[in-house]
């Protein structure tokens, strides 16, 4: 269930400025793929608006995982737009999160593929940020 919620999430995060980008598109395929979910499930649910969902009992590690890959997906297109903030903020907030959380991982998440180590240190960070 949660990795669907999480598919949905970026579906919206996407659908913000209006278009899903070629590379928006294949990002969110890429992580439904890794989480088990085939591009033909995932098809339909671009053409959707979803509730914003976030599962209640996620892992401190899921709960990371899950905003670094809305930031990143934020960022793939080298444009972020203010509603794209807000909508990552208030999902940050969900999962337990503060919103000064947004300043760490938009100063220091990639839009690429981040070495473990950049990603453990990030988490440090953002564990800070855990209400």
């Amino acid at each position: 269930m949660s990795a669907l919620s999480q598919m949905k999430l970026l579906i919206n995060l996407a659908q913000i400025d209006g278009t899903v980008a070629e590379r928006e598109r294949n990002y969110i395929t890429n992580i439904g793929r890794a989480n088990g979910i085939y591009p033909d499930e995932l098809k339909p649910l671009f053409d959707q608006k979803h509730e914003p969902i976030v599962p209640d009992n996620l892992s401190r590690e899921s709960k990371f995982q899950y905003i670094v890959t809305l930031v990143q997906l934020m960022k793939i297109d080298e444009r972020m737009y203010k509603e794209e903030i807000l909508f990552c903020s208030t999902i940050a907030n969900k999962l337990g999160y503060r919103k000064e959380v947004m300043f760490e991982l938009m100063l220091h998440v990639k839009p690429g593929i981040m070495s473990d180590s950049e990603l453990k240190n990030l988490q440090l960070l953002t564990e800070k940020h855990l209400k």
